[in-house]
């Protein structure tokens, strides 16, 4: 049965809305369940946020166009982010964060209110690697859109500077030094200017528009790194078995497109689309009004192929 986080509902032309607690291992997550206003039950998209990102930076204009085309949509914050308890805030595991995405696609799919059979994912950037993963861990999946997707670590290396690596040592051998003593963690940002030194980095015209009024925490402990080291998701899409469609952005220098497009032709369930944008251009206008519309359609497909079935 839902936990609710307070009374309040979003009402929306087409759809409410509420403010949901899970729990993930223990851990308290926040989330925000989007209902059609429509009496029969929906088909439900179980979303995430990218590398730091929440629930309240752009990725829920995704839910909204969503629930306005007739889906259910459950939007979470991993453990550590956001709204979610975790007691060691803005720390990035990818292990923990797919437990979180599991733990949220149980939950959901017992709510009486959406028909827990038509499971549909969305991810973005750090989780759509989540999503592929996912896709080729679980056989409940009836399709996924990982946009912009993280998927191989070597490309992404080759597609940034030395300069860019060799920065951000020192910072990632003081956070791991600093585990020593507890968790002490040396920050870097998130995301930034060209030239600053962050994880992520783009042109401060783009960076403003993507970041908006939203009110999130931009730094992670510097060990986050390692996570990429670790973590290629994109030699999963092999097992993939369910529809997925794979946003890249041509002038992603973070997720290059043409990687992305080589792993995902190892399924034959894949359809791959460019947007000649780059990593954070896909969340604004006017590639965001493409790309979304293109997403609808997608999933309108599956749900038409499983009437047929």
């Amino acid at each position: 049965m839902i936990k609710y986080a307070s009374a309040d509902m979003f009402d929306g032309s087409k759809f409410t809305r509420e403010d949901v607690n899970f729990y993930s291992e223990g851990t308290r997550c926040s989330a925000w369940l989007y209902l059609p206003t429509s009496d029969s039950k929906c088909p439900i998209i179980v979303m995430a946020h990218g590398l730091g990102g929440t629930r309240e930076l752009r990725i829920y204009e995704y839910a909204e166009r969503f629930a306005q085309a007739g889906y259910a949509c459950f939007l979470f914050d991993y453990r550590n982010f956001g709204s979610s308890d975790g007691n060691k805030r803005q720390l990035i595991n990818v292990k923990v964060q797919l437990e979180d995405w599991n733990n949220a696609i149980e939950f959901i799919k017992k709510d009486n209110r959406i028909d827990g059979k038509q499971l549909l994912l969305f991810g973005t950037s750090f989780s759509g690697g989540h999503v592929i993963w996912l896709s080729a861990h679980r056989d409940d999946v009836k399709g996924a859109i990982a946009q912009c997707p993280y998927t191989d670590t070597l490309a992404t290396i080759k597609a940034v500077s030395l300069r860019y690596i060799l920065k951000k040592i020192p910072f990632v051998i003081a956070d791991l030094l600093s585990c020593i003593t507890g968790y002490h963690p040396v920050m870097l940002k998130l995301s930034t200017y060209k030239g600053e030194n962050a994880f992520m980095e783009t042109d401060e015209e783009t960076y403003k528009q993507f970041v908006g009024d939203a009110e999130f925490i931009n730094e992670v402990p510097a060990r986050t790194l390692l996570e990429f080291v670790k973590y290629s998701p994109g030699k999963y899409f092999s097992r993939v078995e369910n529809p997925i469609y794979v946003a890249v952005c041509s002038k992603d220098v973070l997720a290059p497109a043409e990687k992305t497009i080589q792993l995902a032709g190892k399924t034959k369930y894949s359809i791959c689309k460019k947007y000649d944008c780059g990593h954070f251009e896909i969340y604004l206008n006017p590639y965001f009004a493409e790309a979304i519309n293109d997403y609808i359609s997608f999933y309108n497909q599956i749900l038409k192929n499983l009437d047929q079935v």
